[in-house]
C-alpha cells in the first residue's frame, strides 16, 4: 500500500512540473505557440493579418465564450503591450 501511495504522490509532483512552456494540440491550431516570442511587445507593431482570424482583447473586454480552435486571441494591458497569446 505504501508503494502505490508513494507512485501516486511521484506522479502528482512530477505532473506539476508541468509548465507553459509545454504547447498543447490547442495551442498549435491557430499559430499561438509560434508566437510567444511576442508576449511583452506592444500589440500595435504586431501584423496579424497572416490568420484567419484575431481577436485582440484589451483589459476587461467582454468575449463570446465559444471555442474556435483556428482563432487567435490576443490580450493586452492598458499599455498596449500583450500579455497573452492563446487560441480560441
Amino acid at each position: 500500500m505504501k508503494k502505490i501511495l508513494g507512485t501516486a504522490l511521484m506522479i502528482g509532483a512530477l505532473t506539476g512540473c508541468i509548465g507553459p512552456q509545454d504547447t498543447s494540440p490547442e495551442e498549435t491550431a491557430c499559430g499561438a505557440a509560434q508566437m510567444q516570442a511576442l508576449i511583452g511587445t506592444p500589440v500595435a507593431a504586431q501584423d496579424f493579418s497572416g490568420h484567419a482570424a484575431v481577436r485582440i482583447l484589451p483589459p476587461g473586454s467582454m468575449v463570446t465564450m465559444d471555442y474556435r480552435p483556428d482563432r487567435l486571441n490576443v490580450e493586452h494591458d492598458t499599455d498596449g503591450v500583450i500579455t497573452r497569446i492563446a487560441c480560441g
